[in-house]
């Protein structure tokens, strides 16, 4: 107190001045100092004040604490001071404990002292953004402070603040940021601002599991010791359980991320279970609250089978049922595993199997189900365990005939083992026994062996029991009958409730959709005078609900009666309730079922969850069974006899018209099978269809390169035609001797005759391609191999042609070189023999374009034989009629214009004929003489011989 006097002054008074008074000092201190020493002692000394005057310095200071947060940033002392300030302010004491009524007044008022200026903190947003920007500073004195103070306000204003850190940008990051910090005093406390921060919020739980959570958190409890760690694996199980209760997206996240297999050396306990700490027994238990988190009834049936997979693929189910069945488990923990188990094994087949085969450390061994039904009834065993057990027993029958069955099976005559014991033995040894309890429990159990599985029903109808010796055995439906009547006679005080209810809810599920199970009911004389007579006697409050079951069980006797019986009929019986009990009280007994309270709690899940064992009177599954039989039940009865008549021939009608969509429905399946092969064909004619295109445009292309490749020759036949004109028109100019014209005529009548033979092949082609046209067209596969075969022919005239062209030009250059020779040379001896070894070599080569045309003859006739196997493909053409006509027109100008080059070439060589024979004639008239090429030759060699004389004269000149 003396520093803060020194601090702040004395009093002018030389009195001690107030707190309020030192408070306003402190602050006007911290506004106006401009020294940073100033402030940080004022801040400090406001720091002391916070706790004795909460209400003063919050009033007075909180805007300067938050100026300060605002500008002396670099000091990180003025803030760890600040900061610890607001949180004194903030921050309820919650430590001390009240003693009394004033104590507890004070604590409320501090309470909402701490509302009060936590609202005033909030007002301005960016207060909460302030407060994460300063959590980024590494400094212990600042970052300590600042996660407790925003804890603080979450604890106090849980959802606006959670609010402004949604919308912050980076928020919830920074605040991650904790969880990695290695001083373990703010990770711990991050884990407790992390447990407000989630709370309730989806979103935020989302964005901290997409920030790794899970990740860290499962490697902070291993490294503090998993189940045997301290306080931090249970801050760390906390958090983890508000990340994934009530949130699919986490829980599915913590599934595929694969987190499942992680926690199985959680629930690794040693053989000596002795030392179970309290803090190890939390911990544990948290553990266990996870595991039912993931595979809860409430979440979605999907979500649920993936992880009950997932547990037994990993042996986290089998490591629970190690568990189960160890021993010195805390009784907690065993309730506890026995709710997990039931829990991950409900509605798996595959888990419920392995459970059936799962058997307890005992000589000699007994499977497990049966050592859990030894407690379940038995009345020494805590009561949170035996509805833990009752649990574990319908979780393990829910959606499983199989289990049904060998539960069943245990009952019957053929498969009873007296020497040991079966869980059949125990349920009825449960079922009649002294203690309500047992016989509810055992009661309900039986009837979850029963549900929704008609030959289980009819099966147990075999169960006989021996009552007592030299009295014969009397069946298990009789027996229960007898114990509710006897029950009432020798207790009307309404003390054996419970025992009531569960029979009765045992044998209305029993008999429900079983006629002829109901039948077997209706036989004794003694039931139907029993319920009417509960039904329409005044009883107390605690017999009404027995009234209503009772109501309910004659009533499924009248809904699911095939009339078997002649005194027992529908309409007897509704005639026996309308005399004995009346219709509308029948109805008011039966609608007080649904109205019980214990009723609508039953209904909300399926763990039988009762606070006394007074209370344990519905069953969740037979809440089900009430709901939908009341209302059917309801009509069945209030239905007069005519309505039935009406109802009976409306139902004939919506039979018979059932049967005729049932016809319908099958033609209709038979038409869509139909449909279905249909596409299939109309699927493979379009692939093939494709193919066919494909190759038929390929032809195409082929066809148009093959028709350039003609053009080409074309044009080059042409010039070579040209040149022809030329040589002839020179000839005429120099002239030819007689005999050498005569041999080019013989030449060129040859020449003559072959073209002849080629037009009278282009001629056949085209009779050929007629025939083709007015038979048919083939097939696509056979039109396909045809033009292959015709374009091949057609290539080969092609390249007849060229050679003949090239034989034609190459004569047509010997004819010029004679030429040539007679202008420059004077006839001379021995020409002759030139000219007949030219001739001879000419006649050679005629010979060898006259074995050529024998083989072109030769073709053509392979070409017949192909047109009669073409025409037996011609039968069987059924598609692609147009495309193959385009072929064979396209096909038809292409030898057309081939033809008419053949006319040009033979028109040509006609023109040739014409001028050599008026060359000749011109020579004869000129008479005109032609030098020998021997002549020729001598001549020039002569010249030669001068010309090197000379040469070398003028060298000898030069030397």
């Amino acid at each position: 107190m003396n520093y803060i006097w020194e601090v702040v002054g004395r009093h002018p008074t030389g009195q001690q001045p107030t707190g309020a008074e030192t408070i306003q000092k402190l602050c006007d201190r911290v506004a106006s100092s401009t020294l940073l020493e100033d402030r940080r002692d004022a801040v400090r000394a406001l720091k002391s004040l916070s706790k004795k005057y909460r209400m003063e310095v919050g009033t007075m200071a909180m805007d300067h604490l938050v100026r300060i947060l605002q500008t002396d940033r670099a000091d990180t002392e003025i803030l760890g001071y600040a900061l610890d300030t607001l949180y004194n302010i903030v921050c309820s004491d919650e430590e001390e404990e009240p003693d009394d009524s004033e104590e507890e007044n004070q604590q409320k008022q501090e309470e909402d002292l701490g509302v009060q200026f936590t609202d005033k903190f909030i007002q301005e947003p960016d207060n909460i953004t302030l407060l994460l920007t300063l959590l980024e500073e590494f400094d212990f004195h600042v970052r300590w402070p600042g996660v407790k103070l925003l804890t603080a306000l979450l604890k106090s204003q849980c959802a606006p603040v959670q609010g402004i850190i949604l919308v912050s940008p980076m928020g919830v990051s920074r605040l991650m940021d904790l969880l990695a910090d290695s001083r373990e005093v703010i990770r711990n406390d991050g884990l407790l601002l992390l447990q407000q921060l989630t709370k309730g919020n989806t979103a935020i739980q989302k964005i901290v599991a997409f920030e790794n959570a899970f990740e860290r958190l499962l490697e902070i409890i291993t490294e503090e010791g998993s189940s045997d760690g301290g306080i931090v694996v249970e801050d760390c199980l906390l958090l983890l359980l508000n990340l994934l209760k009530n949130n699919s997206s986490n829980q599915n996240f913590f599934k595929e991320g694969s987190y499942i297999q992680k926690m199985k050396p959680w629930f690794e306990v040693g053989d000596d279970n002795s030392g179970w700490s309290a803090q190890k027994v939390t911990n544990l238990h948290l553990m266990l609250q996870l595991v039912r988190v993931m595979v809860s009834p409430v979440n979605s049936p999907g979500a649920t089978t993936s992880c009950q997979k997932a547990m037994f693929q990993c042996g986290l189910l089998q490591q629970l049922c190690t568990i189960l069945m160890a021993t010195g488990v805390p009784a907690d923990i065993l309730t506890e595993t026995i709710n997990t188990v039931s829990e991950v094994i409900r509605g798996s087949e595959v888990n419920q199997d392995y459970f059936a085969s799962v058997n307890a450390p005992s000589n000699p061994p007994r499977p497990a189900i049966v050592v859990l039904l030894m407690s379940m009834v038995n009345e020494r065993q805590p009561f949170v365990l035996r509805c833990a057990v009752l649990y574990c027993f319908q979780c393990f029958l829910y959606k499983n005939h199989k289990g049904q069955g060998e539960i069943v099976a245990t009952l019957l005559p053929s498969t009873i083992d007296a020497n040991s014991i079966s869980a059949g033995q125990l349920l009825c040894g449960g079922l009649f026994s002294a203690d309500s309890l047992s016989n509810w429990c055992a009661a309900v159990a039986l009837a979850h062996a029963l549900q929704d599985n008609l030959t289980q029903k009819e099966q147990l109808l075999r169960v006989q029991l021996a009552t007592s010796l030299g009295k014969p055995p009397v069946s298990l439906l009789q027996q229960c009958t007898n114990i509710l009547s006897q029950g009432d006679k020798l207790d009307r005080r309404g003390s054996r409730v419970q025992t009531k209810v569960g029979l009765l809810m045992l044998l209305c599920t029993w008999i429900s959709n079983c006629p002829i199970a109901v039948m077997h009911f209706l036989h004794n004389q003694d039931n139907v005078p029993f319920l009417t007579g509960q039904i329409s006697e005044n009883l107390g409050e605690d017999e009404r609900l027995v009234q209503g079951l009772c109501a309910l069980l004659l009533g499924i006797c009248i809904y699911y009666n095939d009339n078997s019986l002649e005194n027992y009929t529908k309409e007897k019986l509704k005639q026996l309730i309308e005399k004995r009990i009346g219709k509308e009280n029948f109805v008011e007994k039966l609608g007080f079922i649904t109205k019980h309270e214990l009723y609508s709690r039953a209904a909300q899940k399926p763990q039988p969850a009762f606070s006394t064992p007074e209370h344990m009177l519905f069953d969740h599954e037979f809440t089900k069974l009430v709901k939908e039989l009341e209302g059917m039940i309801t009509k069945a009865v209030l239905r007069s006899s005519e309505e039935e008549k009406k109802e009976e021939e409306v139902k004939k009608t919506l039979e018979q018209h059932d049967s005729i969509v049932t016809q319908y429905k099958e033609l209709i399946r038979e038409q869509d099978s139909q449909i279905n092969e249909l596409k299939e064909q109309v699927t493979l004619q379009s692939s093939q269809n494709e193919k066919l295109q494909n190759t038929i445009t390929q032809q195409f292309s082929q066809i148009q390169q093959h028709k350039d490749q003609y053009n080409i020759l074309k044009l080059k036949l042409g010039k070579d035609n040209q040149q022809t004109g030329n040589q002839a028109e020179a000839a005429h100019v120099n002239g030819l001797q007689p005999e050498e014209l005569s041999q080019l005529r013989e030449q060129l009548e040859e020449l003559q005759r072959q073209n002849q033979l080629l037009q009278t092949q282009l001629t056949e082609k085209d009779s050929l391609i007629t025939s083709l046209k007015a038979e048919g067209v083939p097939s696509a596969e056979g039109s396909t191999s045809e033009l292959t075969e015709l374009q091949k022919e057609v290539e080969l005239l092609k390249a007849q042609l060229q050679s003949q062209t090239a034989e034609i030009t190459q004569l047509q250059s010997e004819r010029q070189e004679l030429l040539r020779g007679s202008e420059t040379t004077a006839a001379v001896p021995g020409e002759d023999g030139v000219y007949t070894e030219k001739i001879a070599d000419l006649e050679s080569r005629l010979s060898a374009q006259t074995a050529e045309t024998q083989k072109l003859k030769g073709e053509v006739k392979t070409l017949l034989e192909s047109k009669e196997l073409m025409e037996k493909e011609l039968a069987s053409a059924t598609s692609t009629d147009a495309i193959m006509q385009a072929e064979k027109s396209k096909l038809q100008q292409e030898v057309q214009e081939s033809k008419k080059e053949q006319d040009d070439l033979l028109m040509l060589l006609a023109d040739q004929d014409q001028k050599i024979l008026s060359l000749k004639q011109r020579l004869k008239d000129l008479g005109e003489t032609i030098e020998d090429e021997d002549d020729l030759d001598s001549r020039d060699q002569f010249d030669d011989d001068d010309d090197d004389e000379e040469e070398v004269e003028e060298e000898e000149c030069d030397e």
